[in-house]
């Protein structure tokens, strides 16, 4: 079978499928780094803990077909990921709620190396506005319009208090932004044609808490600290 690299053309990935494919890309670009040529579905498997058939599955929404007991051409594997993914196309956004969470992500250029390019904050607290994080100029919320209206930013990062996230949505909306990264607990509301993605620290903390709280009641043996 050959590797062929041109992505399917049927329709939207499931969004699992979408979820594991940044963790193909991470694994073949250091493989790539070290010149290595052909990885097998059992090597991405064993490395990454996803079972071989889901990543067949997977890679051949792409139209990505391993040869038979040589495997994928890692650098075909690595440019079709990283093309068909969007890293490598810039992607302009602004941050809206520029206090820990937002002035962090403006700090975090590894965002950059992923095709995202944050060119403006917004915030109400007077300390922060006229200011600028990492060269990134803060401006008012009630600024926005005039800032971005007619530009060609495309997303609008969320970080602000949950009680304000749909105010200032529906605000990035009215400025023709069509992609929300939400990154508040309030599960934001938006028109069909705008594509939302929540990113909630908050659920991933109660999975971690009652996780460890389960393999705690199942396991008797104590912590290290504790006298025994």
């Amino acid at each position: 079978m050959e590797t062929t690299s041109t992505p399917s053309s049927t329709g939207i990935l499931p969004e699992p499928t979408l979820r594991r494919l940044p963790w193909y890309l991470a694994y073949v670009s250091r493989l790539d780094a070290n010149h290595v040529e052909h990885v097998s579905s059992t090597q991405i498997s064993q490395a990454l803990n996803v079972d071989a058939s889901q990543i067949a599955k997977d890679l051949s929404f792409l139209n990505i077909k391993g040869k038979t007991r040589i495997g994928y051409e890692v650098s075909t594997l690595h440019a079709t990921l990283t093309q068909f993914l969007g890293f490598k196309q810039e992607h302009k956004a602004i941050i809206i709620g520029a206090g820990s969470l937002g002035g962090a992500l403006m700090h975090d250029v590894g965002l950059s190396q992923y095709g995202l390019r944050i060119v403006a904050g917004f915030d109400v607290n007077d300390a922060l506005v006229g200011t600028s994080i990492a060269g990134i100029p803060i401006y008012h919320v009630d600024d926005m319009a005039r800032r971005v209206k007619g530009t060609d930013v495309a997303i609008a990062i969320v970080t602000v208090p949950a009680e304000h996230s749909q105010q200032v949505t529906n605000m990035a909306i009215a400025c023709g932004i069509g992609a929300i990264w939400n990154f508040t607990p309030f599960r934001i509301k938006v028109p069909s044609d705008v594509v939302i993605a929540n990113t909630s620290i908050y659920a991933h903390l109660a999975l971690i808490y009652n996780r460890m709280e389960v393999q705690g009641e199942e396991s008797s043996t104590p912590w290290r600290g504790e006298a025994s």
